[in-house]
C-alpha cells in the first residue's frame, strides 16, 4: 500500500464514521444539530454615539414578549425564553415536537447612562436598546496636556 493510498484511506475513514453516526449526531450535537442553535448566545453589537450607547442583538424568531430586560445597580441583563410545541396527527400516528430556546446576557453599564431612560425595540429579528448618556457623559473626554 502506498502513502497515497494511506492518505486517501485516512480521508475516507472519518466520512464513513460520520455517516455511520449521523442519526445520533442530531441527538448529541456532534455535527451542528439543533442543540447548538438552542445553546448559542445571540450576536451582539455595541456602539457608542455622542449622546447614547446602542446595543443590538440578533435574535430572530422571537416575539417582543419573550424578552426580559432588567437593570440592577450598574448591571443590564437581557434574557429570553421561548417554548414551542408542535403536534402533527394523521390517521395512524401522532408526532409532537418540543423546542425550548433561552439565553441571558449581562453587561456592565458605564458611568453616565440614564438608566431610567433606556429604551428597547424589537423588529425583524433585531433587539435594539438605546442607552442615553447624561449631559456630563456627552462632553468629549479628550484633553490636551501641555508638557512643562
Amino acid at each position: 500500500m502506498s502513502t497515497k493510498d494511506l492518505a486517501r484511506r485516512g480521508e475516507t475513514l472519518p466520512t464513513i464514521f460520520q455517516d455511520f453516526f449521523k442519526p445520533w449526531d442530531r441527538w448529541f450535537d456532534t455535527n451542528g444539530g439543533s442543540l447548538s442553535r438552542m445553546l448559542t448566545v445571540p450576536a451582539v453589537n455595541i456602539m457608542e454615539k455622542s449622546d447614547h450607547f446602542e446595543i443590538s442583538l440578533a435574535v430572530p424568531g422571537m416575539k417582543k414578549d419573550d424578552f426580559d430586560i432588567d437593570v440592577e445597580g450598574n448591571m443590564l441583563t437581557i434574557s429570553a425564553e421561548k417554548e414551542e410545541q408542535k403536534e402533527h396527527k394523521d390517521a395512524r400516528h401522532t408526532r409532537t415536537e418540543f423546542n425550548f430556546t433561552s439565553f441571558s446576557r449581562t453587561f456592565t453599564l458605564p458611568d453616565g447612562v440614564l438608566k431610567d431612560k433606556i429604551d428597547a425595540t424589537y423588529e425583524n429579528g433585531l433587539l435594539r436598546l438605546v442607552l442615553p448618556k447624561t449631559e456630563e457623559a456627552r462632553k468629549p473626554a479628550s484633553k490636551h496636556i501641555t508638557v512643562k
